[in-house]
């Protein structure tokens, strides 16, 4: 978010604290979807049934030891685009986070079809590493892996920022959320598989799809290398030399 500098008044800053700390615990507003964002204010908030997906690249503290920084930087910036290509693609996701190397999307699920869209999207974007990958090979650049996490759950949205400026932002906080993220740091390492699902994600998928999944032994959650068709077909027909799954 890009700064607009005015002098710190410490008097108004113990006034806005004191505001925000007084404010009153029953403005917060239960809702079955997303609300558009301009329903919040800096004294309201929502708390929402939604999805979350996380994608984290791995290892990506030991890129800089193998390439510079024009070269970094095109890393990031195919891997950022296209994942936030393929949730913004999505009419159910209603906010997209980037944070380093993490994109997190919420989604408005309040079917099942809709938790299954979800699902699609974690399919999406593991084809897509491997795309990238494919493509990274042939410019001699270091290939990457990802994990991704989603979950389902109520998560409370609110307006955060410096009240009277054009600095805010939504901030959602939930166990969901939190989740969504634990399953994501796991994924794709230590021998897990790149997309890990909670429970209730899995419990509302349809029959095609859980047959992806396989319940990770002694955990609550469910674990898969789900690809796109479409997406690999492209992959093994520029990518692969015998033309074979992978």
């Amino acid at each position: 978010m890009q700064t607009n500098t005015t002098d710190y008044d410490f008097e108004k800053s113990h006034e806005r604290i004191d505001e925000i700390l007084d404010g009153s615990d029953t403005s917060y507003e239960q809702v079955d979807y997303i609300p558009s964002r301009d329903k919040l204010t800096f004294k309201n908030g929502f708390y929402v049934k939604c999805s979350a997906l996380f994608v984290d690249m791995r290892d990506s503290s030991t890129l800089p030891d193998k390439h510079k920084r024009p070269t970094l930087a095109k890393i990031y910036r195919s891997y950022i685009s296209e994942i936030v290509a393929i949730m913004n693609g999505n009419p159910l996701c209603k906010e997209i986070e980037i944070d380093g190397d993490c994109i997190s999307g919420i989604y408005n699920t309040p079917y099942q079809n809709d938790i299954n869209s979800v699902f699609s999207d974690s399919a999406r974007i593991n084809s897509l590493i491997n795309t990238l990958n494919c493509k990274y090979e042939k410019r001699n650049i270091t290939t990457i892996k990802a994990g991704i996490g989603i979950d389902y759950g109520r998560a409370l949205m609110i307006k955060a920022g410096y009240s009277g400026s054009r600095l805010n932002k939504v901030v959602w906080m939930g166990d969901v959320l939190n989740h969504a993220s634990n399953l994501c740091n796991i994924a794709n390492k230590d021998g897990n598989d790149p997309i890990l699902v909670s429970g209730v994600i899995y419990g509302n998928l349809n029959e095609h799809n859980k047959g992806f999944l396989s319940k990770v032994w002694l955990e609550s959650y469910y674990g898969g290398n789900v690809i796109n068709i479409k997406m690999n077909e492209w992959y093994e027909e520029n990518c692969t030399s015998n033309n074979s799954l992978w």
